[in-house]
């Protein structure tokens, strides 16, 4: 057997391994494919119902949020009414209440008078921030505190 025997054995062994490596990741290829197509179709079937539920929950959702529209500008228009009755009932009873009120009581005092026998209360004393307590006064307050 010369060299060039030898090298073309080993060159047609060589590609009869190649050429198995390649059949079996062609093998495995088109094992993956089909898996795929299986899982495509499978994706395709379970997707369209699901969409179709999507959308009837979509329309449901927009018709709920009409009724929450036409609501809330319901309520918009109570309380712009509301508002404007507070308004005039206010401005038409609120003056004139106020003005009685004033009146009866001003003639309550001048009718009621002030009786000779009752005395007159002692004006309240104001404290004036920064101002101490003469000594006199907080001897007494100290001593209120003390029992023997």
């Amino acid at each position: 057997m010369s060299g060039g025997e030898v090298a073309g054995i080993l060159v047609a062994v060589f590609w009869a391994i190649l050429v198995s490596f390649l059949a079996v990741a062609l093998a495995r290829l088109a094992q993956t494919l089909r898996a795929t197509t299986k899982l495509v179709a499978d994706v395709t079937e379970q997707a369209v119902p699901l969409l179709a539920d999507a959308s009837a929950t979509v329309r449901s959702a927009q018709t709920q949020i009409d009724r929450v529209d036409a609501i809330a500008s319901d309520v918009q228009e109570v309380t712009s009414n509301a508002s404007a009755l507070s308004t005039t009932v206010a401005s038409t009873f609120g003056g004139p209440l106020v003005k009685i009120a004033a009146f009866g009581y001003g003639v309550r005092r001048a009718l009621g008078g002030r009786k000779d026998d009752v005395p007159a209360q002692e004006p309240r004393r104001t404290v004036i921030v920064g101002r101490t307590v003469p000594a006199s006064r907080r001897a007494k307050r100290t001593s209120r505190g003390k029992r023997d």
